[in-house]
């Protein structure tokens, strides 16, 4: 049943367009009574496939006749299951990960290429120590290897030397421990670690904020008392910058313009230590209900959530917060760890276009901050285009200048750029997703 359920949700992301972090999420959510090896299983073997998929259609053509996009799509993604099986995990036979495919292709009514699939996959498991890949350094090298298509590849190019790029790209294998953010608000780490311990969750201290932590193998997130309770809310430490670098203080006013989740408003709640007011605005009401349900979780009684759409100028906001956090629509090229399918969904016209729909918010929601205020852009990328690009529009386009970093950051992230104003996190060199972030304050 697992492998079905991985195949379903393969099928979402690669054949109908769905997020694997949707599809990955409703199956777990759908199947809450899998014990916690099926669950962990589900998850590998799912993810695994997604972020590697560009590796294992190579070998997958390199061994059969028909290659991987001429197949039906319930083939071509049972021989993705069963190569990632054969090739990375060790702890299921290769015999095993051979017959569960081919039973797998009878039961979805493929009887006729049962024979297929045996033969490509024993072919692989018998080649597997034996493999050639293009040459060792080159582009089409590090494509293969580490699933990164080459425009991606062409765009890290015009910004950072091979070994970077490469350290990049291997930042988005390594392990996916999840990340939160204590309710400080509630309790402090200290406790809360001790509270998921109790609930036989492995706990670590986070990289460089000391109310975040690492928590792996628990079974079922909203399984845990703490969750529900809202002890601690699922924020990657880069995204934790946010709050932490607009320095805020108690009985100011933030409005968050770009806020779903809600990761970046309840902390900026959690600031603010039950005074003034955070408003969370989206686009969408699916979106504002995501935030709702975390501020509702997390108890926080500051925070007004708002239907709205940013490209859209609100008379009514104009300079009128202490503090605007635009955490604008990005490619989402520096989370890739997190939602692989990105960099298949994901073109470099796609990357434009959302740069200009930034300059477009920007544009609007720089109105909003009050004179001598502050502006906060940040993205979820790793790309000059998205990034610094749109630092330079604000500063030569509106009525603001970059302000230092180092007041508010933990003295090991500090960088050279923090001190003119800006910071870009990096996959694989800063133990985080990669994010850039830059501070702003709007002239009087």
């Amino acid at each position: 049943m697992t492998r079905e359920l991985v195949l379903e949700i393969l099928i979402e992301v690669f054949e109908n367009g769905g997020y694997s972090n949707v599809a990955i999420h409703n199956t777990l959510t759908k199947y809450q009574f899998m014990d916690k090896q099926n669950r962990a299983f589900l998850t590998r073997l799912s993810e695994g496939v997604i972020e590697r998929c560009i590796e294992i259609d190579y070998v997958i053509n390199c061994f059969s006749n028909v290659k991987v996009k001429k197949m039906k799509p319930v083939i071509r993604n049972i021989l993705r299951m069963g190569t990632y099986q054969i090739l990375f995990m060790d702890q299921v036979p290769d015999s095993a990960a051979c017959n569960e495919s081919v039973k797998l292709a009878t039961k979805k009514g493929f009887v006729n290429l049962k024979g297929f699939v045996n033969g490509v996959l024993r072919n692989i498991s018998r080649q597997k120590d034996n493999l050639t890949f293009p040459k060792e350094g080159s582009k089409e090298y590090l494509s293969v290897v580490y699933s990164m298509p080459e425009w991606i590849l062409d765009l890290w190019f015009e910004e950072y030397d091979k070994t970077t790029v490469e350290k990049i790209c291997k930042g988005f294998f390594e392990d996916k421990k999840t990340t939160i953010r204590v309710n400080t608000n509630k309790i402090t780490p200290k406790v809360l670690a001790e509270v998921l311990k109790k609930e036989e969750v492995t706990v670590e201290c986070g990289t460089y904020l000391p109310y975040a932590l690492n928590i792996s193998n628990y079974n079922y997130l909203g399984g845990l008392d703490s969750f529900k309770e809202g002890l601690f809310q699922v924020q990657d430490e880069s995204s934790m910058m946010i709050a932490q670098c607009a320095g805020i203080k108690e009985g100011q006013i933030i409005l968050d313009v770009c806020a779903a989740p809600g990761g970046k408003s309840t902390h900026a709640a959690q600031f603010l230590n039950n005074t003034g007011q955070v408003i969370a605005r989206d686009l969408t009401e699916y979106k504002t209900s995501l935030i709702e349900e975390n501020v509702n979780r997390l108890g926080l009684k500051n925070v007004t959530v708002q239907c709205m759409d940013a490209l859209i100028l609100d008379n009514d906001s104009v300079d009128f917060a202490d503090v605007v956090i635009a955490d604008l629509p990005c490619s989402g090229l520096g989370v890739m760890k997190r939602k692989g399918d990105i960099k298949y969904k994901t073109s470099k016209e796609d990357v434009f276009s959302l740069a200009k729909l930034q300059k477009d918010i920007l544009a609007v929601v720089s109105n909003y901050v009050k004179p001598g205020g502050v502006l906060i852009y940040s993205t979820c990328t790793i790309n000059k285009y998205e990034n610094m690009e749109n630092v330079n529009y604000i500063l030569e386009n509106l009525p603001y200048e970059l302000e230092t970093l180092v007041p508010y950051l933990p003295e090991k992230m500090e960088m050279e750029t923090c001190k003119e104003g800006y910071l870009q996190l990096l996959p694989g060199m800063d133990g985080t997703d990669g994010f850039f972030l830059a501070r702003f304050r709007k002239k009087q």
